[in-house]
């Protein structure tokens, strides 16, 4: 079994960046290249790259097969974390992947119990209420942008709530008609599918642009191409959204998730039902499209004292 003390180990902040994962200096054992693929199947491409980099500091810290790991062990590592003194977001998000990957380790029947069991992700302070534009500002958006490309991402991403690697994914054949207007059939988290209703101008706005494209893309084609043809990649999404909230003064890093936040919290306030806000987004639980609700409360106590 691991010891604490073996010199061995390294510190935590000397591991590879997010960058350079995929090639580790310390290569893993067939077993663990085993377990890490069978545990990232399914995750989106974030989560993969996240929980891989998490995985590959914890296994070169204990330094043994995974059926050999401790509870001592899971402390130590996260006793390494607290001396590098990360962000509590950090910390939580670190001890989740570990919980993960030891649950799943067990669940597989790898490792006799799960050690990490026991230990509790702590609780952060939930900033979604700061990262929720106001109709104004998003509307301020949309009108500013110049390019029509971009204009339709950005009407995209708030219309249907989908997250930046769903729209990037997007090719023709998932925009049907529906009725006056369309639908969108999302690839979302998890490989789920679930179908969104498009408003009749952006759908119009949409067969538009696709008419503009010359020649006209195949139905397999996708939808925001690249320069060099292919899925427009999350990070030149990431550009784009930030350049549009710049340029309208909003100085906050906007993301593509904010419009998404965005979408969750007008539709919640201009009444629409949290299960079908729950559908749209493709949240797994109830309480995930609560947040919004908190978030923004329309009355609060404070309101009815005599002030």
């Amino acid at each position: 079994m691991a010891k604490l003390g073996r010199t061995s180990r390294q510190s935590i902040g000397s591991r590879p960046e997010p960058d350079r994962v995929d090639r580790p200096d310390l290569p893993l054992s067939p077993a663990h290249e085993r377990l890490l693929a069978l545990w990232l199947h399914g995750k989106s491409r974030h989560t993969r790259r996240y929980y891989q980099r998490e995985a590959l500091r914890f296994l070169a810290f204990v330094d043994c097969p995974i059926e050999q790991v401790s509870a001592i062990d899971v402390q130590g590592f996260l006793d390494e974390l607290e001396r590098d003194r990360l962000a509590p977001s950090s910390m939580g998000r670190s001890i989740a992947a570990i919980k993960s990957l030891l649950r799943f380790a067990h669940q597989m029947g790898l490792a006799p119990d799960n050690p990490a069991v026991a230990f509790k992700v702590p609780s952060t302070k939930d900033t979604l209420s700061e990262r929720i534009l106001s109709e104004a500002q998003v509307q301020e958006m949309l009108a500013a942008e110049p390019q029509l490309r971009n204009r339709l991402m950005l009407r995209l991403l708030y219309a249907a709530g989908v997250r930046a690697s769903e729209l990037c994914g997007l090719c023709w054949r998932d925009l049907q008609p529906r009725g006056d207007g369309g639908q969108v059939t999302v690839y979302g988290k998890g490989n789920k599918t679930r179908a969104v209703l498009l408003p009749p101008t952006l759908w119009q706005e949409l067969q538009a642009y696709r008419e503009s494209i010359e020649p006209l893309p195949h139905r397999q084609d996708p939808i925001f191409r690249s320069r060099k043809g292919g899925h427009l990649d999350p990070s030149q999404l990431m550009r784009i959204v930030r350049s549009a909230a710049q340029r309208v003064g909003i100085e906050a890093n906007v993301s593509p998730h904010w419009l998404r936040h965005a979408h969750a919290s007008h539709s919640l306030d201009r009444g629409a039902p949290i299960h079908l806000v729950q559908a749209t987004l493709g949240h797994a639980s109830i309480a995930t499209t609560g947040r919004y609700l908190h978030a923004r409360p329309q009355d609060s106590s404070g309101r009815y004292l005599d002030l």
